[in-house]
């Protein structure tokens, strides 16, 4: 991609820069034209050659068949993902109660998504937020302290031998599956809408890496879910004190991996795989002193010791994800 270096000149009391003839030609533009210019969170510009200030709202009518409503449904997921803001479902025939409501329930989990429109034979909904005003930031946080609370209720539980948190734990991460679709349709916006991009201040490579980060956070929420529902009686766990503290690190890896992510902080980053390797060491530990237990209660601890394994992973890539510093020095040769 070209770059341009232009001086600042002064013209009576107003600043100016020239624009490359090249983009200028390519454009169409010539004396008279409005270009909108956008001042962008980290205080560069953006300047767009279109006179249209107003985004045109993009909809996509989805026909409706009771024999397919798994690829309908998908379709709908399909639709909001890909930044649609208007989504119409049309039937020559009518829609059923239950798959009305199967529709409904679908769109409930999408953020932003209210049905505007309904009657026997169509559902229209609209997305009713302004992408500019989102922030990619603040939705990883937010999908971040859901799993947060969702992993330390489960610890909780597996100490106090409380069996009924599956159901509340489950729930928990259907709000994290609604964040994480926000976040999806957010970044894959950005992705074909350089302006949103600029606005949100996010390069190409932010856009990538809040996608690999936005899965991490969601597949963590789904092994807490998987291993709530794997271990059928929290009372087998017998190794308490030492599952609290493997327990414990796991959340901080979660705290300093985010924070590290969002932050840019290499440092930060470090410190979530020097903790996995704590955390290594007290699983082997726990894995060990199984060994002499019965059977029924050596299966249940290494099932808690897997998952707890693949959920801290998910933060070691979520730290791999910062950049590396760049060396200031040139290497020496060994």
């Amino acid at each position: 991609m070209p770059r341009y270096a232009r001086r600042l000149q002064k013209i009576g009391s107003s600043i100016l820069i020239s624009l490359p003839s090249q983009w200028v030609k390519s454009n169409n533009l010539k004396k008279g034209s409005i270009v909108p210019v956008d001042i962008n969170r980290d205080n560069s510009i953006s300047i767009f050659p279109s006179e249209d200030m107003a985004d045109e709202a993009k909809e996509v009518t989805i026909p409706y068949s009771p024999a397919s409503m798994d690829t309908l449904v998908s379709q709908v997921y399909g639709a909001y993902l890909l930044g649609y803001d208007m989504i119409r479902i049309k039937a020559n025939s009518q829609i059923s109660f239950e798959d009305t409501d199967r529709v409904k329930k679908a769109m409930r989990k999408l953020v932003g998504l209210e049905i505007v429109d309904e009657d026997g034979f169509h559902i229209s909904a609209q997305f009713l937020l302004d992408a500019n005003t989102l922030d990619a930031e603040k939705i990883l946080r937010r999908m971040s302290a859901i799993v947060a609370g969702m992993y330390r209720d489960l610890l909780e539980a597996i100490r106090s031998k409380e069996n009924s948190i599956r159901r509340v734990i489950s729930g928990r991460d259907d709000e994290v599956d609604r964040q994480y679709f926000l976040l999806v349709r957010l970044i894959r916006s950005a992705m074909m809408d350089q302006k949103l991009a600029g606005k949100l201040n996010l390069s190409n490579i932010d856009i990538l890496d809040y996608r690999i980060a936005a899965n991490l956070l969601e597949s963590a929420g789904d092994y807490i879910v998987d291993l709530a529902d794997t271990i059928q009686d929290f009372s087998k766990i017998r190794i308490v004190d030492e599952i609290a503290e493997a327990g414990a690190l796991v959340e901080r890896m979660q705290e300093k991996s985010v924070a590290a992510f969002v932050s840019k902080n290499r440092a930060e980053s470090n410190v979530v795989v020097k903790t996995y390797d704590k955390f290594n060491e007290i699983l082997n530990s726990i894995k060990n002193s199984t060994e002499s237990k019965n059977p029924e209660s050596a299966i249940a601890v290494l099932n808690l010791t897997y998952s707890m394994d693949k959920i801290a992973r998910c933060w070691v890539d979520v730290a791999d994800l910062v950049k590396p510093v760049h060396l200031t020095a040139p290497l020496k040769n060994a």
